[in-house]
């Protein structure tokens, strides 16, 4: 009864941040995914990918009822908007039809198809969830930390050589079909995580069970854990505290021509709108778990894996959302998670758990040093950034050596399990 207990924790915390959220005056994720129901969503493409989530418990058959009723649903709405002159946007019809097949589990279905087919239905709203639950958290670090630690960021990232400056200016210089490439790379992340996912849960229907360990896990993990590191380390990155975007509240209008002089750093005051969403990079933790469960698949899927990751770094630094340091502390980040859940499929065995806490450590150190360690950072870059790199190529090299010695002491796979008749879903 893990499932049950995770869904009971999973909903105190939306209700907790549905308070949260209430007390600065805006809607909570609860709130804010009820409304979705009637009015425009803000994603139709996050809702349409968490019904795909939900699908693979389904047959081919019950996979096209879903989507045409989806489809069908969303015509409705659009023309109905279109007569009243509403906002135009489309998913409503995905989280219709995802909602109904969880009415369908609880009043058609029983024993195994009943649980299967609420999981399906829990991992499309859990995307979903996140996706509003990221919301609130970003306004709440806002809110939160009146100050920033752009400054101490900023002067530890001498050592590695100022990448967002560099990759600000080139991708400037691309103009706008490379701009708008790595913005769109950037903002549909949800979309390649699912492309994968299914991969992943493609037997899922056939064997009547869902993999001990996924992509979505993985995802779901790093949006639960990350923004509680913004609470501890806030910051905004460099587009807003030394760019345009920052208005008045940016140390010195300086990204991405000029990087910032070596001084002594300090909080910085900024205003209660902007997120402090830069420490740990999720969008780079995120692209490194795409890319690391990309490569259990065809090469079409790890081209996919390899470009989506090479491409958000790329955005990540280019457009001014991070430093250098965000970025090897979201690798960090992400492989010490995926690690640890994959050991609890597989086991504990003494190399993940030495892994899991060396990872830690590892990321610990990058937010002390980061925070107490700056000014020397930036004083001798030559000691600095390649003790920065080599800790985090000792973190990949770990996993990747700990992930191959799984796959060849791994039990053979069993036999193709027979098939069973599955009921229609309509």
């Amino acid at each position: 009864m893990l499932w049950v207990a995770v869904t009971v924790v999973g909903l105190g915390f939306l209700i907790a941040l549905e308070i949260a959220s209430r007390r600065y005056g805006v809607r909570g994720p609860i709130t804010d995914q009820a409304r979705e129901v009637i009015f425009a969503p803000r994603s139709g493409t996050v809702l349409y990918a968490g019904m795909a989530l939900m699908t693979v418990v389904l047959t081919w058959r019950q996979r096209f009822v879903a989507l045409g009723a989806a489809v069908g649903i969303d015509v409705v709405f659009w023309l109905v908007r279109r007569a009243v002159d509403a906002e135009a946007m489309f998913g409503n019809g995905a989280l219709w039809v995802t909602l109904a097949c969880g009415v369908i589990a609880l009043t058609r279905r029983t024993g195994r198809d009943r649980v299967l087919l609420l999981k399906g239905v829990g991992l499309a709203l859990l995307l979903v969830a996140g996706r509003k639950t990221g919301y609130a958290w970003l306004l709440i670090t806002a809110k939160t930390r009146p100050t920033v630690l752009d400054q101490y960021v900023a002067t530890a990232d001498h050592a590695l050589g100022n990448p967002s400056w560099l990759a600000g200016r080139i991708v400037a210089s691309t103009g706008t079909v490379g701009a708008h490439i790595l913005e769109w790379v950037y903002i549909q992340l949800p979309v390649a995580a699912v492309a994968v996912a299914l991969y992943q849960l493609r037997r899922v229907a056939v064997e009547r069970r869902f993999p001990g360990h996924h992509l979505v896990r993985t995802f779901l993990v790093i949006g639960l854990l990350g923004p509680g590191i913004y609470m501890l380390f806030p910051v905004v990155g460099p587009v807003f505290a030394y760019g345009a975007d920052g208005g008045h509240w940016a140390v010195t209008n300086l990204w991405p021509h000029t990087p910032p002089p070596v001084g002594n750093p300090q909080p910085v005051p900024f205003n209660a709108v902007t997120p402090r969403n830069c420490m740990p990079s999720l969008h780079t933790a995120w692209a490194t778990a795409i890319f690391v469960h990309a490569l259990k698949g065809p090469w079409v899927l790890r081209f996919a894996g390899a470009f989506w990751l090479v491409a958000t770094l790329g955005a990540t630094l280019g457009f001014g959302y991070h430093y250098g340091a965000d970025i090897i502390a979201g690798v960090v980040f992400t492989l010490t998670i995926d690690m640890a859940l994959g050991s609890l499929d597989r086991g504990w065995d003494r190399p993940a758990k030495r892994f899991v806490v060396y990872g830690a450590t590892v990321f610990t150190a990058f937010l002390v040093s980061y925070r107490c360690l700056s000014t020397e950072m930036a004083a001798l870059p030559w000691v600095f950034g390649p003790l920065l790199m080599l800790a985090t190529v000792s973190v990949v090299y770990g996993y990747a050596r700990i992930t191959m010695q799984s796959k060849l002491t791994a039990v053979p796979g069993h036999a193709e399990p027979r098939r069973e008749p599955q009921p229609e879903l309509l």
